[in-house]
């Protein structure tokens, strides 16, 4: 009971404290949906041949609810309950396979220049490619588990170790003087100074790359006929020229990356205050 009084008293004393900010957040939306409204009226009023490509907002929000309840042929006989555990799961495993080698990698490419010399001519070999470009190959080889996945790690990866890097070797050379005239060795120096240091590039790196992994994994689906995504279920009903539920698809994409930047944020909050940071 503590515990939820003093996280409603944080959610309230955020709120009242950025209250400006998040009232222009709400009517740039309003503004937004507005323009949605007048523009999709215009097309239906004058009967434009594209019409339908571009339905009312009433109507997305009905095939958004519906979505969740209905299970039809075009959709796998999926809810999007369904759908967004899968897109989730594929995510998630590309995250903790890129989080897991970019941060260490990236912490001895800043810090060694040995192995910076051996890891960055394969790094900007394949860093160029797009992640998009690799779907076809790991579809046929990886299959419907691992192909999506690696994917998504293509892209979350590169963020992520670039930013790394960057962070080590901008670390504050009197800092680290510092630390070795008080003693600290190589093995204190990383988690007392580097590390901390290093933590907002690395975050920085973490919410680009979900970023790009979400625009990874959508793709993924459309291509791969996996049976089960969002990306997959937003290309057949478009496919069916359901293009309410579509958009319906188009705006949980746009939620689940706003959720799970914002839950990258929080965490990054949550490490700044144990590492004494803020």
């Amino acid at each position: 009971m503590a515990l939820l009084d003093s996280s409603l008293k944080a959610v309230k004393k955020m709120i009242f404290e950025n209250w400006t900010r998040y009232l222009i957040g709400s009517l740039s939306l309003v503004v937004f949906v507005l323009v949605w409204q007048l523009y999709a009226g215009y097309l239906h009023s004058h009967n434009v041949g594209y019409k339908d490509w571009i339905p009312y907002p009433k109507d997305v929000f009905v095939a958004l609810v519906h979505s969740f309840t209905i299970r039809n042929v075009a959709s796998g006989n999926l809810t999007m309950t369904d759908h967004i555990f899968a897109s989730l799961k594929r995510i998630l495993g590309g995250f903790l396979v890129a989080v897991g080698l970019a941060v260490p990698l990236g912490l001895l490419m800043g810090t060694f220049r040995t192995v910076d010399a051996a890891a960055r001519p394969i790094v900007e070999v394949i860093r160029p490619i797009p992640p998009l470009a690799w779907i076809p190959i790991f579809i046929v080889v990886l299959g419907s588990l691992w192909g999506p996945i690696i994917i998504v790690f293509l892209g979350i990866f590169f963020p992520v170790l670039l930013n790394v890097i960057f962070g080590v070797r901008s670390v504050d050379p009197i800092l680290v003087d510092a630390a070795r005239t008080l003693g600290a060795g190589r093995r204190q120096l990383f988690p007392k100074v580097v590390l901390p240091f290093t933590l907002p590039y690395l975050m920085t790196g973490i919410k680009v790359g979900l970023g790009i992994g979400w625009m990874c994994i959508v793709a993924a689906e459309m291509v791969g006929n996996y049976g089960g995504g969002v990306g997959w279920y937003i290309f057949n009903e478009a496919s069916n020229f359901q293009f309410d539920f579509t958009f319906a698809g188009m705006i949980v994409i746009a939620i689940l990356g706003i959720l799970t930047t914002g839950v990258a944020a929080q965490v990054e909050v949550r490490l700044y205050k144990r590492m004494g940071l803020k």
